[in-house]
């Protein structure tokens, strides 16, 4: 892709970056706003429970209705913090528990295919691209994993040497072959 090519992308993307802090800012003021938020929340535990699938999590629950949690240690904001979805799983072990609980960052993937289908014979932004600024916002608010998700993926911490050794071994290929040679 040329680089007018990237910059129409976020450019039509720019609409919707801007909305979901709008998004942002308004759900955190009133929980009226996370109906706005809903299409991100469900493509954040789809993405749980679908990848949770695929690498043998055992995904035994679903939930998208948003409750209000307490804050650990009853701090200030107690009582204002809202959980708009979960997955539990049956069988998170260590070689699933990072794909499972890392799946948000693929929903990352939807607004710039979105942006790439809009924009591949130039930038123009119809009124249906409008709509669509609103079906993509929220999976901008919905795309990082939430301290939970991150704490679940440590359980997979064994898949850190793993990928160092790889990264290594990729880097440093001809050396490791002149010395498997001999």
């Amino acid at each position: 892709m040329s680089l007018a090519g990237w910059s129409d992308l976020l450019l039509y993307l720019l609409p919707s970056a801007a909305l979901a802090l709008l998004l942002w800012i308004g759900s955190g003021a009133h929980p009226f706003f996370f109906v706005f938020t809903a299409a991100g929340t469900l493509c954040h535990e789809l993405a749980h429970f679908s990848v949770g699938l695929l690498t043998n999590a055992e995904p035994i629950g679903l939930s998208v209705i948003p409750k209000r949690i307490k804050q650990a240690r009853g701090g200030k904001n107690a009582g204002h913090n809202w959980e708009l979805g979960s997955v539990t799983f049956a069988n998170l072990r260590w070689y699933n528990a990072a794909p499972s609980a890392l799946a948000p960052l693929l929903v990352l993937v939807l607004p710039f295919a979105v942006a790439w289908w809009r924009t591949r014979h130039g930038l123009v932004f119809e009124p249906v691209d409008l709509a669509l600024a609103f079906f993509l916002a929220p999976q901008f608010l919905s795309f990082w994993p939430s301290p939970v998700d991150w704490r679940l993926a440590a359980r997979s911490w064994p898949w850190i040497p793993v990928l160092l050794f790889a990264g290594f071994a990729t880097v440093f290929r001809e050396e490791l072959l002149q010395l498997v040679k001999g």
